[in-house]
């Protein structure tokens, strides 16, 4: 059975998958959202997020979450991973990588609403958490934006040694 997907997304179910070495959002997809009636969240949980530090090309490590509210797009998940990877060699800052991702899915979706945050693997005793989020100009969605980047560490998680 075909579904009208199809002919928007080509990473999935392919037999043949490249992973690229390096950084690529050309992989990204997207497909129209069939319920662009109804505010909703979708959420990817990225726990084996990879880059390199852009000084010493020593691996970085995070578990990575994206939430966003769709409009008429959607993000196709394995092409989200195979972007994902081609961050593997990718020498940035963490700070850097967080707005990256949140650029390149603002400007592949055009979602109402979208956050990236980083949690990142302690080096030197210290972990990097970068949070940054995005809501479309002049809607509710802006506001909402500045709402939970105010609120965003007002329950910080309980830290489980990570």
């Amino acid at each position: 059975m075909h579904h009208e997907r199809d002919k928007e997304v080509h990473q999935l179910g392919s037999t043949h998958t490249e992973y690229s070495q390096n950084y690529d959002p050309s992989v990204l997809e997207a497909f129209e959202n069939q319920h662009p009636y109804r505010n909703y969240f979708v959420k990817f949980n990225c726990p084996e997020f990879t880059s390199l530090c852009p000084k010493t090309g020593q691996p970085d490590f995070a578990t990575i979450y994206i939430s966003y509210i769709p409009d008429k797009r959607m993000v196709e998940s394995k092409s989200l991973k195979l972007y994902l990877f081609s961050f593997r060699n990718h020498g940035d800052f963490h700070e850097d990588c967080m707005n990256k991702i949140l650029n390149d899915l603002v400007e592949l979706m055009d979602p109402r609403y979208i956050e990236v945050w980083g949690k990142f693997t302690p080096r030197g005793g210290i972990s990097i958490d970068p949070y940054v989020n995005y809501g479309k100009p002049e809607t509710k969605w802006e506001r909402f934006a500045e709402q939970r980047l105010v609120q965003h560490d007002l329950y910080p998680e309980t830290i489980d040694n990570r």
